[in-house]
């Protein structure tokens, strides 16, 4: 993907987070701020393999991903290679030099207790329990492995001058390995949701603890620190996931609905003193360029103060009517669509005033189908606005190609979020990966998308 990429004129790539989120195919209910999710090591890759890969052929067919089935494979298939390997591995220079991060034991351990206990969440353990030292081996293994699998990623990328743009999940799931540890860093009788408004009348909880900040300023912030430390190994550029909630969060009390919910901080003007600390912190701790997602219900003092402190905001082309490209703020992200929400097509598709509001905008007679010409005029416009960033969903640019996405757009959908949805998180791209940097009429399309 690196290559192809670079090949048609792009110059980053911006992921999911990849976070170990257990069997959950939510990338944002991580069960660690700081390990990756062994799912996404490449098997063909590592060294003195145990066979046996033709397992995993029926998954590579199927529509959606079968995030279970496939990670209860790939662990069983690693458990055999630590067996074959580990003894070698462990005695790896690198390998001891990573065990010296601080967060990997506390990670491993959990994890060693979530398999022991059948996946338990931690509050049902027993109290009287004892870690076994082989399991706690076998999660650093992957994590090893991860790691090293990754940061080759990144110093490919680097070597290319290509830039990968990380995600940083902006909660954390109350079963996770840091809420374990660290419970008085946060606030576990509360957790975040949302308000009502008009997509969700009934508001949202999403079930995450909220981060006791007192706590956190008095530990001299060292969990955000070391979460920080971990991203330059990985990516160049990071998106800070509902970079509002460090200004204020919507808290729901045990028990209560959505609706009955607070925010915290309680007064507008406790809010900018918060996020502008809180960020600040951010800052100093990591080098790396942020990305703000600031969609959504956005305070006023919210986009100012990111300017300020030199952190990129975020544009969805389609609500931006009444600016002209020209006009928008250069330190920002334009995007046409965000996993939460419909591709444009489909977006077109389903809201019908909407898409007449943009065809007025554009000054387009309105068509209740989006024809391909019209699609390409919207990439287009989308990377030359004055923003610094344009990155777009990828099956963005496979829809003027009916070989190359579903003829049911509503499978385009990665996320429906206020849903339990079966399919939530679970898409993956029509074409393989061979097929979509193989295909010349695409590649065509994104140079003379990307001209100038």
């Amino acid at each position: 993907m690196i290559d192809w990429c670079k090949s048609l004129g792009f110059d980053c790539l911006q992921l999911l987070p990849l976070n170990d989120t257990g069997f959950d195919p939510s990338p944002y209910n991580p069960l660690s701020s700081s390990a990756l999710d062994p799912i996404y090591l490449s098997l063909w890759d590592l060294p003195d393999g145990v066979g046996g890969l033709d397992r995993f052929a029926p998954y590579r067919e199927t529509p959606r991903l079968f995030r279970k089935e496939v990670k209860t494979l790939k662990l069983e298939w690693l458990r055999a290679y630590f067996d074959k390997t580990f003894a070698a591995i462990s005695q790896n220079p690198s390998y001891q030099e990573f065990l010296s991060t601080h967060w990997l034991v506390r990670y491993s351990c959990f994890m060693a207790n979530k398999t022991t206990f059948d996946w338990k969440p931690w509050k049902e353990w027993p109290l009287d329990f004892k870690e076994d030292p082989r399991e706690i081996d076998f999660y650093n293994f992957l994590q090893y492995l991860c790691f090293s699998q990754f940061e080759k990623v990144r110093g490919y990328a680097s070597e290319r001058s290509f830039f990968l743009v990380g995600d940083m999940p902006y909660l954390l799931s109350p079963d996770s390995a840091d809420v374990w540890v660290h419970r008085t860093l946060f606030h576990l009788n509360l957790s975040a949701g949302t308000p009502p408004d008009k997509y969700n009348f009934e508001g949202q909880d999403w079930g995450f603890p909220l981060f006791d900040w007192n706590a956190m300023e008095k530990d001299d912030y060292s969990w955000w620190n070391e979460k920080f430390s971990i991203l330059p190994k990985l990516y160049h550029i990071y998106r800070i996931d509902h970079i509002i909630g460090f200004f204020r969060i919507w808290a729901i009390a045990e028990g209560q609905k959505p609706v009955e919910g607070h925010y915290i901080p309680t007064t507008a003007a406790e809010w900018t003193s918060q996020g502008r600390k809180i960020l600040e912190m951010m800052i100093d701790f990591c080098p790396l360029l942020p990305i703000g997602e600031d969609l959504g219900s956005v305070p006023e003092m919210v986009r100012p103060l990111l300017k300020e402190l030199g952190i990129c905001s975020t544009k969805v082309f389609r609500w931006e009517e009444t600016t002209p490209y020209d006009q928008y703020e250069p330190l920002s992200l334009t995007t046409l669509s965000t996993p939460d929400m419909e591709p444009v097509p489909l977006w077109w598709q389903k809201y019908p005033t909407d898409a007449a509001s943009f065809s007025e905008f554009k000054n387009w007679q309105y068509e209740p189908t989006l024809s391909p010409e019209r699609e390409f005029e919207i990439l287009r416009d989308s990377h030359h606005t004055a923003s610094y960033f344009h990155i777009n969903l990828l099956q963005e640019y496979l829809f003027p190609f009916p070989e190359l996405h579903s003829p049911n757009l509503e499978e385009e959908r990665i996320n429906v979020p206020g849903t339990l949805l079966p399919t939530n998180w679970t898409y993956r791209f029509r074409p393989s990966i061979e097929e979509i940097t193989s295909h010349e009429a695409l590649a065509q399309m994104v140079r003379d998308i990307l001209k100038s």
